[in-house]
């Protein structure tokens, strides 16, 4: 009896389990891979360690085991590279005495050995072990970990300077006059190459994360499953950040080496105050490498696998490419790798919904890094707390999004057609709550020398109502703390501007922080904004699906690491630069010091960064639509193939037992 399957080289494993009764659409002519007993079948194994496998372990040996040990895994790489690192990164650079565009090379270096080797991992661990590739993945991730947090051990204890006055002194000499010339550059900056390296190894091991951790969800469970299995698990690593952010957060309340020395007074509010950032790599380096064992244990294929794989009807994009995967045997060896990827990238299906996919990621990764500068400069809160509400929006929020969507396209048992034409609707609302940025914007707060006439700058609120940029330009001789709030007296600079119509005995005084904003548009924002995450989210996992689905089965994994390639070079990467850039351009007043060297931007135009980065995120809302309706008309499904009936297929089964 003949399958469906082309010829197989019984020498190599073929990359998932072709069941001699599997209804797909193939090339007339193909299939003598029916008459050989499917290999994976016997694959399909106990959880264990070769023969130890202790039954206690078969409980675990189910989609939902692997679900929740893939979640774990998604949730501590999260914590780690998109957590404790962007919330470590600022202490890191006084610590190690690195300058911004340094950090950002850091940063960059996991995006660097992702794209690096994304697209030979997934290639080559289609055909192989998945599970052990992500206990590989766990491994590097600890490791990682691990080597990201060694600085602090080698680099000595923290040595810190005087402290800094904040009030105006009145008396006594000036400061020791400044000069542009060069610093001694110290040999802490050498740990740059430290930090490098550690993000480096987290690059090596979040690359088979999302491509064949993804692509063995789709392996073990039913296909109207299968998007509900991926949403659960994206969303879980949502959590990840979150986690990391509160964990990091917390820990740099906690001093840089523990314990204070005794001759120093010094509180968080001390500017010479660091915290211990190292702490949570080094958890975590503990907690990725315990996940090790569970992925060891995991079979090639779960139980069930091969009958699950039988059942699945194939909608590769019908272009050919399927039949010249399955004739030729693609993926084989190394040689197969360059055919291989231009299979995929002559997919037209596949390519829009891989650019549609970069768009979204550019709009979510800038806004992930600046949405609490909006939150802050729009609505006048500090910077942790406009953190901490970014986070509460987006996390949940991303979550949300996905794992409705996932239940949705499950429920409904949506086909590859029906799943990009429910992204176009997401996208499309997602689109319409972009306007967002126009009913919630606050107009320009009074800022002594920005909106106001004032001689001088940096922030503290006067009585007046004004802005000013510390203490000491706001002519503050004198300070007191009350109920840990400091409030300043004797301050010349404030009330000048109204004088005329102010007492002679006017008392004139300024309190620490920012002046209240008269704005009151935050509720609205923060609940339109959580809606337009929600549906912008409710895109990601229906995009995974459609992916896999429009590829030639052997090559889903590869396709996955095609799409984070993209992902990163064109979305995550330049994102927060985009974005960065366009909020710059907002920017009313710069820092410039003494060597007219321009630093950051000490107030913005709110107005204008409002119709920026709306600009912006509309800009890309469109050209997503654009590129996924353009995947509605080029996909071509493949043509139906008689279904054997269910004697026929069992009797199909028994010739291969």
């Amino acid at each position: 009896m003949k399958g469906d399957d082309g010829i197989e080289n019984l020498a190599f494993e073929p990359p998932t389990p072709d069941f001699g009764g599997r209804r797909r659409a193939s090339p007339a002519g193909a299939g003598a891979a029916a008459d050989a007993p499917p290999a994976q079948e016997t694959e399909e194994g106990p959880c264990g360690w070769g023969r130890c496998a202790p039954k206690a372990l078969q409980f675990c040996n189910t989609p939902e085991g692997y679900l929740v040990a893939y979640s774990l895994l998604a949730i501590f790489q999260g914590v780690v590279v998109n957590g404790l690192i962007n919330v470590s990164i600022t202490t890191i650079e006084k610590r190690y005495e690195l300058n911004s565009s340094l950090t950002g090379l850091i940063s960059a270096s996991y995006d660097i050995a992702f794209c690096v080797l994304s697209l030979f991992v997934s290639f080559f661990g289609e055909r192989g072990h998945k599970p052990r590739w992500l206990a590989f993945s766990a491994f590097m991730l600890g490791l990682g970990s691990l080597v990201f947090s060694l600085p602090h051990f080698s680099s000595g204890k923290y040595h810190h300077g005087a402290k800094l006055e904040d009030t105006c002194q009145i008396s006594g000499t000036s400061s020791a006059n400044f000069t542009c010339s060069t610093r001694t550059k110290s040999s802490l900056s050498n740990y740059l190459y430290v930090f490098i390296l550690g993000q480096l190894l987290l690059g090596v091991g979040g690359t088979p994360l999302y491509t064949l951790g993804t692509a063995f969800i789709d392996d073990s469970v039913p296909k109207h499953k299968s998007s509900l299995y991926i949403g659960i698990g994206y969303a879980m690593s949502l959590l990840g950040p979150a986690i990391g952010y509160v964990l990091g957060g917390q820990l740099l309340n906690i001093y840089i080496d523990i314990k204070i020395p005794e001759s120093t007074q010094m509180d968080q509010d001390d500017p010479r105050w660091l915290g211990a950032w190292w702490i949570g790599f080094l958890v975590c380096f503990f907690a990725i490498w315990f996940l090790i064992i569970p992925f060891s244990c995991f079979p090639k294929y779960l139980p069930g696998t091969a009958k699950i794989q039988a059942e699945k009807v194939s909608e590769t994009h019908n272009d050919g490419s399927e039949a010249l995967v399955e004739t030729k045997n693609i993926g084989k060896n190394f040689k197969d790798f360059p055919i291989a990827l231009l299979i995929l990238l002559k997919n037209p299906v596949l390519m829009s919904l891989i650019l549609a996919s970069t768009s979204e990621a550019l709009v979510a990764t800038g806004f992930a890094t600046f949405l609490p500068k909006f939150i802050e400069n729009q609505f006048g809160m500090t910077s942790s707390f406009s953190a901490t509400l970014g986070g509460l929006v987006l996390v949940p929020a991303a979550a949300i999004g996905q794992v409705i969507s996932g239940i949705l396209v499950s429920k409904y048992k949506m086909d590859c057609k029906n799943i990009i034409k429910f992204i176009i609707g997401t996208c499309s609302v997602a689109f319409l709550l972009n306007t967002v940025f126009l009913v919630a914007k606050c107009g320009n707060e009074p800022f002594a020398g920005v909106s106001e006439t004032y001689n001088g700058y940096y922030p503290v609120c006067g009585r007046d109502e004004v802005q000013y940029f510390s203490p000491c330009f706001a002519g503050c001789t004198s300070s007191n703390l009350s109920n840990k709030k400091k409030t300043y007296y004797n301050c010349s600079c404030i009330g000048k501007l109204k004088r005329e119509n102010a007492s002679e005995d006017f008392l004139f005084e300024a309190i620490s922080g920012k002046c209240s904003t008269r704005c009151k548009h935050l509720p609205l924002f923060l609940i339109y904004f959580f809606f337009a995450v929600v549906f912008t989210f409710m895109a990601v996992t229906p995009s995974t699906v459609a992916v896999l689905r429009c590829v030639p089965d052997k090559q889903r994994s590869f396709a996955l690491g095609v799409q984070s390639v993209f992902l990163r070079l064109l979305g995550t990467v330049p994102g927060p630069i985009l974005f960065g850039f366009a909020i710059d351009k907002s920017c009313s007043l710069w820092d410039v010091d003494e060597c007219k060297t321009k630093g950051a931007c000490w107030v913005y135009d709110n107005e204008k960064m409002a119709y920026l980065l709306m600009s912006m995120s509309a800009a890309c809302k469109i050209i997503t639509i654009i590129f996924v309706i353009m995947a509605v008309f080029l996909y071509k499904p493949p043509r139906p193939r008689p279904v054997l009936p269910q004697k026929d297929s069992e009797m199909v089964s028994a010739i291969h037992a």
